[in-house]
């Protein structure tokens, strides 16, 4: 045997081994595959999970301006999808979360009460049953408002951010241009078993679009947006800003996010926040991420995941189990409406975590 043979053999041999090392680092920290496509194209979607099942609300028209109201529930047994009755007052942009078995829709934006298009934030919350597909009006929110966070926390709901009107401003419609609104830092909180909302010490950076999540009774909100409800006229945040319910006080700032975004989907899994898409914009450019990144509360440590493969925002997002569902969504900015910009998907893709990682 030849030198060259040899060691032609030992590279050929050490390669492969780099390929299995690869392969094998790759599959410990989770893989992407498909699901099910959502029946019907859509962005702005929002999702909660009830056992083996994930319920998607929602949606807005491409035109960007009618609301489409849409619900679908998804089976990950039998890896379909039904659609269910339609949102009550139709609306997007709403704040959901689930408790109980039951799911509550709180905020958003409705059409425009005006002969102008633009988006009017609402207070009206609602508890949808899955089991009876039914829904039932609540005490609304003491403050109108969209694009708010929702988390649960001990029996108790907690609708933080959002966007709204000026302090003693009534609510109208809010659009790109003309249209005087704010970020909040509002954080209510709302009691099921007495219908009931109290107020609570505001966030310390106001923001809409936020991502979150509830690790060991605290709620950590994740970036979103200052400025504007539209990306266009807005600028991201990485910042991640932790809130303790028992104490009703907000503790420091936390390592920042990897990736400034808004819009992203988030959903949390054995003691980690997953945070996926999001969209983007600036002088020179706007459109949505692929980023995949887990925080964890516990050593205030970020981990950068495999990305989705086309990138993402305003899908719904839950997991079921050990696997995060991300559902429908926009791949470029929302802040391109109407042909020929229509980007809106159905693809639904799924993320596993492996098992070392649980």
């Amino acid at each position: 045997m030849t030198s060259w043979f040899r060691a032609t053999c030992a590279a050929v041999v050490a390669l492969a081994a780099l390929a299995a090392a690869v392969s094998a680092s790759a599959q410990s920290v989770g893989k992407w595959t498909k699901a099910a496509p959502v029946p019907v194209a859509a962005m702005e979607l929002y999702a909660a999970s009830v056992g083996t099942k994930m319920y998607i609300f929602g949606g807005i028209e491409p035109n960007g301006v009618v609301p489409s109201g849409l619900v679908y529930e998804y089976d990950s047994v039998s890896d379909k999808w039904t659609k269910k009755n339609r949102m009550p007052l139709l609306s997007h942009h709403n704040a959901v979360t689930a408790l109980n078995g039951m799911i509550y829709l709180f905020g958003g934006f409705a059409a425009s009460n005006t002969n102008k298009p633009g988006w009017l934030p609402i207070a009206n919350a609602w508890q949808y049953d899955p089991q009876n597909d039914s829904w039932k009006a609540l005490a609304p929110m003491p403050t109108p408002r969209g694009a708010a966070s929702a988390f649960t926390v001990n029996g108790k709901i907690y609708v933080i951010g959002g966007e709204g009107m000026h302090p003693g401003d009534a609510p109208k419609p809010l659009w790109f241009v003309g249209s005087a609104h704010r970020s909040l830092g509002t954080v209510e909180e709302y009691d099921p078993a007495t219908n009931t909302w109290t107020t609570h010490t505001p966030m310390p950076t106001p923001r809409n679009h936020a991502a979150g999540g509830v690790v060991n009774g605290k709620i950590y909100v994740i970036g979103g947006r200052v400025g504007s409800v539209f990306v266009g006229s807005s600028d991201n945040l990485d910042l991640v800003e932790v809130y303790d319910p028992a104490t009703d006080k907000w503790g420091a700032s936390l390592n920042r996010m990897p990736t400034a975004r808004s819009g992203a989907g988030s959903a949390v899994y054995n003691g980690k926040i997953y945070v996926v898409g999001g969209e983007f914009s600036d002088n020179l450019k706007r459109g949505a991420f692929r980023a995949l990144e887990a925080y964890t509360p516990a050593t205030n440590s970020w981990e950068i995941l495999p990305s989705l493969r086309f990138p993402r925002h305003s899908a719904g997002t839950a997991f079921i189990g050990n696997k995060l569902h991300v559902a429908g969504g926009d791949l470029q900015s929302s802040d391109q409406y109407g042909p020929p910009t229509i980007t809106m998907t159905t693809s639904h893709d799924v993320f596993e975590v492996p098992e070392e990682t649980r």
